[in-house]
């Protein structure tokens, strides 16, 4: 079976496509590398089995080969970080809703199952929690352009139930929580692996806000074996289901395990999210799904703590560090 990644040179992608591989999966992956990075399947290129496009999905005309090519389609190519949301809105609208709907045109074209990524951003100001995927969602107003990131997945989502109520398109989609791993960046404003490179070079550990917002961070591989499960699982199709862990922490609490766990000197330090993001910032409090439905269709349990994430991290970022500081002699 021959599996489409869009995306797949991204932080999930990548891990998706080598778990696959694992799987005897033939994979395609495309990505424009606007985010995603080349690094990330460099050890995948001379795969017998793998094949890399450089390309954006919003280019029909390959994807169109592309897609005719393929047996399922993971969709995964978005804009993605907050920092990425806030500073370019046009083109987290127009690469998350275009995307889309080119992917899913074709899909329902040729026929072949898809699944689409989505967020846990779709839940906004929500404080109830856990999330449920039927709860109603409570965004923030239009002048805040961080839920132009949540109202375009939203978009994404409805238009691949849409095909699924119409055409009969099997569309899978997954709501992702706050996944982290080896080979995620922090370049995007994603919280961990800032502030691991922080505290590995003791520096301080810069806090947005409070720090008092909760989060639940889910490990990569726990993401991709749901993924994987998920495609095979007749009954997820036409569903919404959320995917992660419901082991939630504080961006304070989390900050002080991982200078603990690095054995850092490094200082917390606390700005607010004007000066963060040089504009006002609305974020959500709290974050925790429920994991009921994913239970239920494939048995999903998450396999790593979120210390035996933080773990992996820490020794990848150390290792990476010491390649970088070789090169530079």
């Amino acid at each position: 079976m021959r599996i489409l990644i869009t995306g797949g040179a991204g932080f999930i992608g990548s891990h998706l496509a080598e778990a696959m591989l694992q799987a005897d999966f033939d994979v395609l992956v495309v990505d424009d590398l606007s985010t995603g990075s080349l690094d990330n399947i460099r050890h995948l290129l001379g795969h017998e089995r793998f094949q890399f496009v450089r390309e954006s999905v919003r280019d029909t005309s390959t994807m169109t080969v592309l897609v005719e090519q393929c047996d399922v389609i993971v969709h995964l190519a978005a804009a993605v970080g907050v920092q990425l949301i806030v500073d370019k809105p046009v083109h987290t609208i127009e690469t998350n809703i275009h995307g889309s709907e080119v992917v899913l045109n074709l899909a329902s074209k040729f026929d072949k199952r898809i699944l689409i990524a989505s967020t846990s951003e779709v839940y906004g100001k929500k404080t109830d929690v856990p999330f449920s995927e039927d709860d109603d969602s409570v965004l923030g107003p239009t002048r805040f352009t961080r839920w132009s990131y949540a109202c375009s997945k939203m978009v994404d989502e409805f238009l691949a139930l849409a095909y699924h109520d119409q055409y009969g398109l099997e569309t899978i989609i997954v709501r992702l929580f706050n996944t982290i791993g080896p080979r995620q960046t922090g370049a995007y404003g994603m919280v961990v692996p800032r502030f691991v490179r922080a505290a590995l070079r003791n520096e301080p550990l810069v806090v947005y806000g409070t720090g008092e917002q909760s989060r639940c961070f889910a490990n990569v591989a726990d993401v991709t074996w749901a993924i994987m499960k998920l495609l095979e699982c007749p009954e997820a199709i036409g569903q919404v289901i959320n995917v992660g862990s419901d082991e939630s922490i504080t961006i304070n609490e989390l900050a002080k395990k991982i200078i603990a766990m690095t054995g850092s000197s490094s200082t917390i330090q606390r700005i607010s999210y004007e000066q963060a993001y040089g504009r006002p910032f609305d974020d959500m409090l709290i974050r925790q799904p429920d994991l009921t439905k994913i239970k239920q269709l494939i048995g999903y349990k998450p396999k790593y703590t979120l210390e035996q994430s933080l773990q992996q991290i820490i020794d990848y970022e150390r290792e990476r560090m010491k390649f970088d500081s070789e090169g530079d002699d």
